[in-house]
């Protein structure tokens, strides 16, 4: 429990010149106690054989009183001013992971500071001693801590100063001159200032990292936010698309409707015409027909040859109405027409839904890895034609622009600014951007199949017009003997021997082209890193005679 002092108390200890406690007290002959500097002030510095007297009861002394510190009254003094900056300092007990003064009682109060010299921590109150005494102002003090121990060395109970580079430890003086001599040793001050450099590095780095991936996010979520928007606005568009398309099929069918029941109606009221005068001239054929049953049956002779010759001119003049009965009269061929109608649309929709569905799944945030089995490649899979524009005067195009074939020379043709007039090339008419991929089959001697810019040359037999040979088109040529890569004039040999049908996969952005020997299995032959600064076209170049190619139609 902490000791109160009372006024009374603290007057019994103050110096009766500076009214203050006593600083350095001592005790001269009458009794009375001074600070050790008021009552020297007092006697002055004359002769000190001279009479001197006490400031408070006048008692005389001579010679002068040699003056000695009290020891006892300074220690009692002390006592009190650590007594009375406790009163004068806030309870800080040590809670649940603090660290607790050494100097007081236990849990009594709260280290502020711990001492590496020392080995000790101290609260407010007993850590002024280190603030005021020089030899103790010194020390280095640090934040508390209950891990001082680990700061002293285990085999020589020294603080450990040094930092032994070659070891990767904190050590002692004694360490570097035993265990450790001749190793790379500093102060650990100097090793710190060179792991906070190293850290300040490192934190640089990984800050760079932060701002890095915030952007990315940042990135992700402005992208995330414009897919969604997109995402909305495709399907309102599809919804109004698909909505007219119902409509007009729903016309159309109100119209084949109404085209069907019109043509019934009028069918059915001719007929029931044709019906009408036929019951009418049966009613009268069969009058004429009683008439004549009347007069054949007669038994006078004279009634009958009166009458014969009348009833028979009438029976003749009556006009029949001719009718050509149609065997079987249906709307079959309305059926047949629908129905077909039926066939071609979902044709039509079996051909486009996978346009649909490719071109929705290419919509993605994060860039899928590329294919490695068929199916996959085949994701990606496009049809192409030749451009006859482009094919040299000795090259045959089928009508589909789906085969290549050399054809006899001399072959006389328009001349176009697209049209190799050189060497024996086409391109397509398709341009490649993004993710692609086509098969090609070719037979016969060599073929280069290649990859192109458009503002590739065309004209004369310069590198600048021949695929593989310039920094504009890359080519993989294709023999039975093997395979070379080319690009830039400069080739490269290929072990893999190359199959009858090449499979080619374009990663337009991600600067990727590879080659594939498409069998029962993917067999990549090569594949090449490049900057495509624009969209490249598909091309092939013919070595020979007897070399077709033809570009696969794959779903």
């Amino acid at each position: 429990m902490a000791h109160t002092v009372s006024p009374l108390d603290r007057d019994q200890f103050c110096c009766p010149i500076c009214l203050d406690m006593l600083k350095e007290p001592v005790a001269i002959p009458c009794g009375h106690s001074y600070c050790m500097g008021c009552i020297s002030s007092y006697w002055g510095a004359d002769d000190p054989s001279k009479t001197s007297s006490c400031p408070q009861c006048r008692q005389t002394f001579s010679p002068r009183p040699i003056l000695k510190r009290n020891t006892i009254l300074a220690e009692m003094v002390e006592k009190l001013s650590r007594m009375e900056v406790q009163e004068s300092l806030p309870h800080s007990s040590v809670g649940p992971g603090d660290v607790g003064c050494d100097l007081c009682p236990a849990g009594a109060s709260r280290a502020a500071r711990s001492c590496l010299v020392c080995l000790a921590s101290y609260c407010e109150a007993h850590l002024r001693s280190h603030q005021e005494s020089p030899a103790l102002r010194k020390h280095a003090l640090v934040e508390a801590s209950m891990q001082l121990q680990q700061r002293v060395c285990p085999h020589h109970d020294k603080l450990l100063e040094i930092y032994c580079r070659t070891d990767r430890q904190c050590v002692c003086v004694l360490c570097v001159v035993e265990e450790h001599r001749g190793h790379d040793a500093v102060p650990a001050a100097a090793e710190r200032a060179e792991k906070q450099r190293q850290l300040g590095r490192s934190r640089r780095s990984s800050r760079q990292r932060v701002q890095a991936k915030e952007k990315e996010l940042a990135e992700l979520r402005r992208i995330l936010e414009s897919l969604k928007r997109s995402a909305q606005a495709a399907v309102e568009d599809s919804e109004r698309i698909f909505t007219e398309l119902l409509q007009s099929i729903e016309r159309r069918r109100g119209e084949v409707r109404e085209l069907i029941r019109g043509q019934e109606e009028t069918a059915v009221s001719q007929t029931q015409q044709l019906m009408d005068k036929l019951e009418q001239e049966l009613v009268q054929l069969k009058k004429r027909d009683a008439e004549l049953e009347k007069l054949a049956n007669t038994d006078d002779h004279i009634y009958f040859l009166q009458n014969c010759q009348s009833v028979s001119q009438k029976a003749e003049l009556t006009e029949s109405l001719s009718v050509t009965v149609v065997p079987l009269l249906d709307f079959g061929t309305v059926q047949s027409s629908v129905s077909a109608l039926q066939k071609r649309l979902e044709d039509l929709f079996k051909r486009e839904l996978p346009k649909i569905s490719r071109a929705a799944n290419t919509v993605k945030l994060l860039q899928s890895p590329e294919p490695r089995a068929r199916p996959e490649f085949l994701y990606y899979s496009l049809q192409l034609s030749v451009d006859s524009r482009t094919a040299h005067r000795d090259l045959s195009v089928s009508q589909e622009s789906r085969t290549v074939t050399v054809r006899t020379r001399d072959h006389s043709g328009p001349d176009h600014p697209d049209r190799f007039d050189y060497w024996c090339q086409v391109l397509c008419r398709q341009a490649l951007s993004g993710r692609c991929y086509w098969e090609a089959e070719w037979s016969g001697g060599g073929v280069n199949i290649a990859v192109a810019c458009k503002s590739m040359a065309r004209k004369g037999d310069g590198n600048d017009a021949h695929f593989g040979h310039n920094d504009k088109s890359w080519s993989l040529f294709c023999s039975r003997k093997g395979c070379t890569f080319w690009h830039g004039n400069v080739a490269t040999r290929i072990a893999s021997p190359a199959a009858g049908k090449i499979g080619v996969y374009l990663d337009h952005k991600a600067g990727s082209l590879s080659f594939y020997c498409v069998s029962d299995t993917m067999t990549l032959l090569h594949r090449v890193q490049a900057r495509f600064t624009e969209p490249v076209y598909p091309g092939f170049e013919f070595m020979c005679f007897g070399v077709s190619v033809t570009l696969c139609q794959v779903e």
